[in-house]
């Protein structure tokens, strides 16, 4: 059987069964956007990683500053989504002959500029030879034991909210959004938040992984999903990915309080229910069950 039969997350289920951790350190290993590690009395260490490639994640015609920006604001948004705070990375590139010493250059302004704005130390990495350019970065994050949030806490009745706006990520939101770690540090430290994902592969693809790590289901509500001006339709903000906001659950008392101390940080979407699965209610008030289907690589 081919790999693009099974399918990204087929494969990601297989690799998590063989997966075995020979000491207590690991207290969160796959299945989330972020590894927790055990750091101190009062803190967690984050670790997390992503690969972007040249016609994947970018286009090579596509400004170097932004693509160098892109693949270190991914990373951050993983840390973001765990409720943390980047601290360190490594940054690994395989690039052609051909790469001009120009291109180079930009793409590493767009790196430093965004790890200065977050405080980031860029400590090292690793430079090969490829037929295509592609960056891996390992980023190093930390935050309190109290204010760890991962995918697996949603409950019955949780408000279902994201911050920001959906779809249209292609016109150049990909390369130029802000990681949500301000948001995500002033959510954690006053208020209950039960799960977080950032959006990577289309809302209703990461809301899945809430829900199966969690063992809930959910309902959304189509006029409430806040769709960006870049947006060509609803199915765009559903499921086109790549806008890296947060979308997170909160207990029915806690979504009063964010919504009434921090208005317009959040919107509220939908709720988790007990009931398996994803239901859809459109404007006209008809539920649909959805698949959680979004981006996927294979």
């Amino acid at each position: 059987m081919l790999l693009n039969r099974l399918g990204e997350f087929g494969l990601i289920k297989r690799i998590r069964k063989s997966i075995k951790y020979y000491d207590p350190s690991v207290i969160k290993g796959t299945g989330d956007d972020c590894a927790v590690l055990a750091l101190d009395k009062n803190n967690y260490q984050l670790f997390t990683c992503d690969m972007l490639v040249e016609g994947v994640d970018f286009r090579h015609n596509e400004d170097p500053y932004l693509i160098g920006r892109k693949s270190l604001a991914v990373s951050i948004s993983d840390i973001a989504s765990c409720g943390g705070s980047p601290r360190y990375c490594l940054v690994s590139l395989s690039v052609t002959k051909k790469t001009s010493v120009a291109f180079a250059d930009k793409f590493l302004r767009g790196m430093l500029d965004l790890a200065k704005k977050f405080k980031i130390n860029i400590v090292g990495g690793d430079l090969t030879r490829s037929s295509q350019l592609a960056i891996d970065v390992s980023m190093l994050g930390s935050v309190e034991k109290k204010n760890l949030v991962l995918r697996s806490g949603a409950k019955n009745n949780d408000i279902i909210f994201v911050t920001g706006s959906l779809g249209g990520s292609i016109s150049g939101k990909h390369l130029r959004f802000t990681p949500r770690v301000k948001e995500a540090r002033f959510l954690v430290e006053n208020f209950k938040i039960n799960a977080m994902i950032d959006i990577s592969d289309g809302l209703l693809q990461d809301l899945g992984h809430i829900l199966e790590e969690s063992g809930v289901g959910a309902t959304v509500y189509e006029e409430l999903i806040p769709l960006s001006k870049q947006a060509k339709n609803l199915k765009d903000a559903l499921y086109s990915g790549e806008d890296f906001e947060l979308l997170f659950t909160a207990s029915p008392a806690e979504a009063k309080k964010i919504l009434k101390l921090k208005p317009g940080i959040s919107r509220p979407i939908g709720e988790i229910t007990n009931a398996q699965g994803l239901r859809l209610i459109d404007k006209r008030g008809r539920q649909d069950l959805i698949k959680h289907k979004g981006f996927t690589h294979f």
